[in-house]
């Protein structure tokens, strides 16, 4: 039972906070990624790790915001100290805290140690000959011993050290796991040999005049990518990554439009590690616009403003009927919005809210569920719309601005209905909200409500045409600012730790967005996203429609356990022109393939954001999957009514835009109550089949259509005040 179950009126509160305001700084403690990391790593290993990220953050900041670096070697940078830090945090398998286990020591274990450490070690020395050769001698050719010889005992060594991880995992954290140092240290190698020796990579990258140290590098590089992806976000993008590296040789003996020539290794190993592949449109916003708003959800977490964004939702929602699930919505779609990942935003802001909503009486699956849907409806939230329309736009070339005005109305419709769903649940289960006396006080709070400039100095330098790097910026410096009139005031150690936060979450979406490129580059490299395009046509056969709806039966099968984006990245790269060559927009097509990569998050079997919330909610993964899905409905629906209705993207009148977003609020609260059986009163099936039909009529905005919807609605109104009787319509209708 939370302490905040416990509380009575007449406990005494540390400091006056009321019962909300204690569980959520402890569920800020509980989720510091430095407190847990503490837990893990002591003395001098914890204080090395912190530096090193902190700098790893300082470096982003000041290339993006003073001293801009060449784009080949920032990105490299990117990865390489991704990888680095990665391996450091993150052994081969999950440990417990607080154990003082060491690894298991055998003869084998040792032997492949050796051997890994040997080819790593004389990768590394090669490196330096290189490196010392051309940057200190002066001299333009290497050691002809460095360029021959450094790269198949580095790459062997880096396969050895993965597959030491694998047969001998390491249990402890007391110390760092000579496995994970090994690979550290491959990583640092073939980055220092990409960036000081094959700047002109580029211009040689799939190209008889690759050089043999490009492909021993690239193939180390792939294999360090892939095993800090599984490790940071599990087995499916590693498996779907994997795939298509193999596509990429056995093109030749493969039917139909799997056909191609085939690649040698060469070839294509020093082409994936360029712009065209890793290096490509995932990274180059991993490492500007990804980092940078992560950066800024951590001096949120640091100076507590994220924490006053939930109070004052409590403050303001928690006392009405299945309060704590509005405030879920409102705390989990802002922070989700931020920062750029559905499963981590639930575990963030889901140990507070979902022991809220399980104590006013929502089922577990049914606290998990939400918090899943809301969460993940962060991500199609603008202005920032977790990096998505920073991503479209360097995908699209459609101007950043665009994509967010255009995103809008279907983000509200969205939350709009996830609200519709809690709220009929809670009246269907006659459910009354918090204690007043249990939550913040709205009076105190709104004298706080500085605390919202970082938001809107964000909100406002975005639409006043500041680049969003800039954008960024000013809000992390707003954060820190108007910490300073609070008890939380950002001082060094709390940026110093701001900063090693910010690279810790980051981490994750830099393995990810990695192996996002290698997957888009053997699509580009291949020519496999135009085969599968021009099938796609052949399928729809000119059917519009047709072809959208295997977009979106691509996109939510490529997203089931990917982070939403690699989902997007990949199933823009295969989808979207063929569905742009059947006559759709670039934007709304775009758009459409984004909201259901999303969306896959919640969708049965494999819904990575509810599967987190029902850990946080003891209940069981595959019902919560369902009902998250059933709570996110709206999203499976709105993206059919902006295709239907161009007004939806703010692509009309006035008056058009106007009658689109009122009659879609309509049509989503129709379906709403077809989903939770309740429409002013408890509804029959065949009342819940008739207001759903009365929901889908209105996706398409026509006038005619609207009118059968809203006949539809009247009628049944009229058919449920005789059916339910006076008194519960009367309730039904609270």
């Amino acid at each position: 039972m939370s302490q905040a179950q416990q509380t009575t009126p007449g406990d005494s509160r540390e400091d006056g906070k009321t019962a909300i305001e204690q569980e959520l700084a402890r569920a800020n403690v509980d989720n510091d990624p430095v407190a847990a990391n503490q837990r893990l790593f002591t003395g001098g290993r914890n204080a090395l790790i912190a530096i090193l990220c902190v700098a790893y953050t300082v470096f982003h900041l000041l290339v993006m915001n003073v001293y801009p670096l060449e784009t080949w070697a920032y990105r490299l940078t990117h990865v390489g100290g991704g990888l680095l830090l990665g391996f450091l945090l993150f052994g081969s398998t999950a440990f417990p805290d607080g154990t003082d286990a060491t690894q298991q020591e055998s003869i084998a274990s040792k032997i492949l140690l050796a051997l890994a450490g040997a080819g790593i070690l004389y990768g590394l020395l090669g490196v330096a000959a290189i490196w010392i050769n051309g940057t200190i001698l002066g001299e333009r050719m290497p050691p002809q011993w460095a360029m021959s010889t450094f790269g198949i005992p580095l790459t062997l060594g880096t396969a050895l050290a993965i597959v030491h991880g694998w047969i001998f995992p390491h249990h402890g954290r007391m110390r760092f796991a000579p496995g994970d140092v090994l690979l550290a240290l491959a990583a640092v190698a073939f980055t220092a040999y990409l960036i000081f020796f094959a700047r002109q990579l580029q211009l040689r990258a799939g190209m008889p005049m690759a050089l043999p140290g490009d492909m021993w590098s690239a193939i180390t590089g792939v294999l360090l990518i892939i095993e800090l992806t599984r490790r940071l976000a599990g087995l499916a993008l590693v498996i779907i990554a994997s795939v298509f590296v193999a596509y990429a040789f056995a093109g030749p003996w493969l039917p139909g439009i799997f056909e191609h020539r085939g690649y040698d290794v060469k070839r294509f190993f020093s082409y994936i590690f360029t712009d065209n592949g890793v290096l490509g449109a995932p990274i180059a916003i991993s490492s500007t616009y990804i980092i940078l708003f992560v950066v800024f959800a951590a001096f949120l977490q640091t100076t507590r403003v994220g924490e006053y964004f939930v109070n004052l939702a409590f403050a303001a929602a928690g006392h009405r009927r299945g309060g704590p699930a509005k405030v879920a919505i409102f705390a989990s779609g802002l922070m989700g919005m931020i920062n750029g990942t559905s499963a981590g935003n639930v575990v963030a802001t889901g140990s507070l809210t979902i022991p809220m909503m399980k104590k006013v009486g929502y089922r577990k699956q049914t606290s998990a569920a939400v918090e899943a849907a809301a969460s993940t409806g962060g991500q199609i939230m603008p202005p920032i719309m977790g990096a998505g329309a920073f991503i479209m736009a360097e995908i699209t070339g459609i101007p950043y601005m665009d994509i967010v005005y255009a995103a809008i109305i279907p983000a509200v419709i969205y939350f709009v209905s996830v609200y519709f769903m809690v709220d009929l649940a809670a009246k269907k289960a006659n459910m009354k909200g918090l204690p007043r006396d249990e939550l913040p006080k709205l009076a105190k709070l709104a004298k706080q409500i500085y605390l919202f400039l970082p938001i809107v100095v964000l909100i406002y330098a975005l639409f006043a045409g500041y680049s969003v790097i800039r954008c960024g910026t000013l809000a992390m410096i707003t954060a820190a600012v108007v910490s300073w009139l609070t008890p939380h005031r950002m001082g060094p150690r709390q940026l110093f730790q701001a900063l090693d936060n910010g690279a810790r979450m980051v981490l994750q979406l830099v393995a990810v967005c990695a192996t996002a490129g290698i997957i888009v580059g053997v699509i580009a490299l291949t020519g496999i996203g135009s085969r599968f395009s021009t099938v796609l046509l052949a399928l729809a056969d000119q059917s519009q429609i047709l072809a959208l709806f295997f977009a979106m039966v691509v996109s939510i099968i490529l997203g089931m356990g990917m982070p939403t984006t690699a989902a997007y990245a990949v199933a823009a790269s295969v989808i979207a022109p063929g569905v742009i060559n059947l006559g759709v927009a670039p934007l709304t097509a775009h758009l459409f393939i984004f909201y259901f990569a999303v969306m896959s998050a919640i969708t049965p079997p494999v819904a990575l954001a509810a599967y987190a919330g029902s850990a946080l909610a003891g209940s069981d993964p595959i019902r919560t999957s369902v009902e998250s899905f059933k709570i996110g409905l709206a999203a499976f629906v709105v993206p059919y009514m902006f295709f239907y209705s161009p007004a939806m993207l703010l692509n009309g009148t006035w008056f058009e835009i106007g009658h689109i977003a009122v009659t879609a609020i309509i049509g989503v609260y129709l379906l709403s109550c077809a989903v939770q059986g309740w429409f002013f009163g408890h509804a029959n099936p065949a009342v819940r089949i008739a207001l759903a039909a009365g929901g889908l009529t209105m996706i398409a905005g026509g006038w005619i259509t609207d009118g059968i919807g809203l006949a539809i609605a009247i009628a049944l109104i009229a058919v449920q005040r005789g059916r339910v009787g006076a008194s519960e319509f009367a309730h039904g209708s609270d």
